[in-house]
């Protein structure tokens, strides 16, 4: 049987169950805890964290795929022990956010993809913890020269070890094509890919065109209304899915037990849905119905991540 790592160590992928394929544990802004110690209060947010995992585990979650990379403020010891704690599989990443650290703006593509391979077959940061998945990301600016460069590492990374590439990518400026692009201009197998935060359009000719390419799209930013409201983006799984498409979408939140960017009670108030029970509390429900079906839930929930982890074959 395949398997994959988690940050507790290797499952089979038929084990994986329900996966949220998107979502972060904690984002911190690199460099400021490690300064200034007090805006972090790590017992607490321990014990958050476990909390909110224990809780969306008793509705059947049992895998989260962490898309966290260095430049987010990756914590991988705080991950694992979340993952112990909670009995949650999760799934790190590697890779680069569009954020692109100025270490490597001087350095190769190879410099990068070096780095990535080693989170992958020894581990991240001095453990022995795998990385299982590679995350790399454009935004409003598109693919810049810095993120090019990212871009292409991680296809080589891809390439040589089979780990999947899952994205982030600004929906509106439909910057999946360009992602699509690069990877295949790589080598990649864009049937390997997630390209991530497609569930922020409602383009159904964009979202086709994706899809007809090969890749999987992640609609995955349930709870975030100021993108996509909630009913535009259930509707628009309901449409892909009537045309056939259940097989090449999975869902997700992009959500944070802890993220710095914001003060928790302002990300209450402007996105009080934005959490982890989202989708098995209320989008699935919404799924049921707008007509789609509880076997294309089940294949975007249960079958397509397994069948996305389970072809980690170097090519």
């Amino acid at each position: 049987m395949a398997t994959v790592n988690t940050v507790t160590g290797p499952v089979e992928t038929s084990d994986l169950g329900f996966t949220l394929m998107h979502e972060h544990i904690i984002g911190k802004s690199p460099g400021v805890v490690e300064n200034f110690p007090s805006v972090w209060n790590r017992a607490e947010e321990m014990e958050r964290a476990v909390a909110l995992l224990r809780d969306v585990a008793a509705r059947g979650v049992k895998t989260i795929v962490d898309a966290t990379t260095a430049a987010q403020g990756r914590d991988i010891d705080f991950v694992a022990e979340v993952a112990r704690r909670s009995g949650m599989q999760i799934i790190a990443a590697t890779g680069l956010y569009y954020d692109v650290p100025r270490y490597f703006h001087s350095r190769s593509a190879d410099v990068m993809a070096e780095l990535f391979l080693k989170d992958i077959n020894e581990g991240i940061a001095g453990t022995q913890i795998k990385a299982g998945v590679i995350k790399c990301a454009t935004d409003e600016a598109g693919a810049t020269g810095e993120i090019e460069k990212v871009l292409r590492a991680c296809a080589r990374v891809h390439r040589a070890t089979g780990v999947p590439i899952t994205t982030h990518t600004f929906a509106a400026g439909q910057t999946g094509t360009a992602q699509q692009d690069i990877f295949e201009s790589e080598g990649v197998d864009l049937s390997r890919v997630i390209i991530g935060h497609s569930g922020d359009s409602k383009d159904i000719d964009y979202l086709l065109r994706l899809v007809g390419r090969g890749s999987y799209i992640g609609m995955d930013r349930f709870g975030l209304d100021m993108f996509l409201p909630t009913a535009d983006r259930v509707a628009t799984i309901a449409r892909l899915c009537k045309v056939g498409h259940a097989d090449k979408m999975v869902l997700s939140h992009d959500a944070y037990s802890y993220f710095d960017w914001f003060e928790r009670s302002l990300l209450e108030m402007t996105a009080p849905n934005w959490h982890y029970n989202f989708i098995p509390d209320t989008v699935i429900p919404a799924l049921l119905e707008s007509g789609v079906t509880e076997d294309e839930i089940r294949q975007m929930t249960v079958e397509n991540p397994r069948r996305i982890f389970e072809r980690c074959q170097p090519y």
